[in-house]
């Protein structure tokens, strides 16, 4: 069969079976679903470690994207159980839970991560076990190549193509002499290398590559490293020190200084009105989806929104305190999305059918924007194994994120470095 004709077969599958769960009515879909044993999901969870705030909101995302799916019928009538483990943000241990997945809780497959180091760390032994594993990390690892045919990343885009997508953007409204701060790891070492290669295309350069230690809980002594003549600073950083870093950022420029832009990771699960953030008003940062409520959120947005108990401010419904990881925690609901629709493409029944499963997702292209896929519209690109979608550039505005620029997805596109499609099983 074509590459064509098995993407149409696959599209007519997806929409068959859509339309045979919904003309069932909900009594019997429930009845269907209590019949069945259910879907194990092993849910790989950075509950502790430098994940952790990530973790948190990640799992809350996940396990409410579970309750939108059963609540809808499940997956070919069965019932999605989540089966969470602490990977403490380390990829030796998220190696072992894959293993325990498999052989101890007999899950299905596996999915979840963030943080690169351990989804680096953990993909060759989703191989080995022949285990389908679908992350939700950023890093660019899986469209390089460098990990496996079992590892996938369908519902989150990464950050190559994240840096092609803003960089017109940083050169054309804040500056072309660039200063970077990144994390010294594989994420931070990403846009180290591709901000680089894709503002230098913009006519812009990087004066300064200032990586930071993951461990680091004081930042003051690596500014003095940033060149007079830089005019943006570009930041990224993760983990429990991010307010530190923000706020110290602030003390050392003094309410001047160069243009600011940041990934949110830098703000992510931090109020942006907490003393000593001030400095931020007027800054850019990019987001993956826009923390607070833009005026013309969708239906779907706001569906989702709720579904996860988060405010128009992105705190949680329960506590205003508890800021959520908003820019980066859809990408668990929008992969339950994927592996439910590749589910019901394959007919999947069991591990038995684990290769087909994985073909199905192959053989995914346009995600539509909706209450599956409320990021906004993806596009699924089957032999790398990467989903790639529109990106945000927002500016604090009193206190809030004002989203005022968006790339489309054509703007993060880039050639295949990989296709998986050809690598054995």
């Amino acid at each position: 069969m074509t590459e064509t004709g098995r993407n149409l077969t696959r599209r007519k599958a997806l929409t068959t079976l859509a339309g045979g769960a919904a003309a069932l009515p909900l009594w019997a879909r429930y009845t269907h679903a209590q019949t069945a044993e259910p879907i194990k999901i092993g849910f790989q969870i950075h509950r502790t470690g430098v994940g952790a705030a990530y973790g948190r909101w990640y799992e809350r995302t996940g396990n409410s994207a579970a309750k939108y799916i059963n609540e809808n019928g499940g997956i070919n009538g069965r019932m999605v159980e989540l089966v969470p483990e602490d990977d403490g943000t380390n990829p030796k241990r998220g190696a072992e839970l894959l293993e325990k997945f498999a052989n101890q809780h007999k899950c299905d497959i596996a999915y979840g991560p963030l943080f690169s180091h351990v989804v680096i760390g953990s993909a060759p032994r989703a191989a080995e076990l022949k285990l389908p594993y679908f992350v939700v990390s950023e890093g660019h690892h899986v469209a390089s190549g460098m990990l496996n045919r079992y590892t996938l990343q369908p519902g989150i885009t990464d950050v190559k193509s994240q840096v092609l997508a803003i960089a017109p953007f940083v050169a054309d409204n804040l500056g072309k002499k660039v200063t970077m701060i990144y994390p010294d790891y594989a994420y931070g070492h990403d846009h180290r290398d591709f901000f680089t290669q894709a503002i230098e295309a913009q006519g812009g350069e990087v004066l300064e590559k200032i990586a930071i230690p993951p461990t680091e809980t004081s930042f003051t002594r690596y500014f003095p490293k940033i060149p007079r003549e830089t005019e943006v600073v570009y930041h990224v950083m993760v983990g429990p020190s991010v307010l530190t870093f923000v706020k110290e950022m602030g003390e050392f420029f003094g309410g001047s200084g160069p243009e600011l832009f940041g990934f949110v990771d830098s703000l992510e699960t931090i109020d942006i009105n907490s003393p000593g953030l001030e400095f931020l008003n007027g800054s850019h940062f990019w987001e993956g989806m826009t923390r607070y409520a833009q005026p013309d959120e969708t239906e779907a947005q706001a569906f989702y929104r709720n579904a996860v108990g988060v405010d128009e401010n992105g705190a949680s419904l329960a506590d205003p305190r508890d800021v959520s990881a908003y820019g980066h925690m859809y990408g668990c609901w929008t992969t339950l999305s994927v592996i439910k629709a590749g589910m019901e493409a394959a007919g999947y029944r069991g591990p038995q059918d684990r290769t087909a499963l994985i073909e199905a997702v192959e053989a995914m292209t346009d995600l539509p924007h909706g209450r599956d896929y409320p990021q906004g519209p993806m596009q699924f690109n089957g032999r790398t194994h990467q989903v790639f979608g529109e990106q945000h550039v927002s500016r604090v505005e009193g206190g809030r994120l004002v989203r005022v620029h968006t790339a489309g997805i054509e703007a993060g596109m880039y050639p295949d470095e990989v296709d998986y499609t050809q690598r054995p099983f």
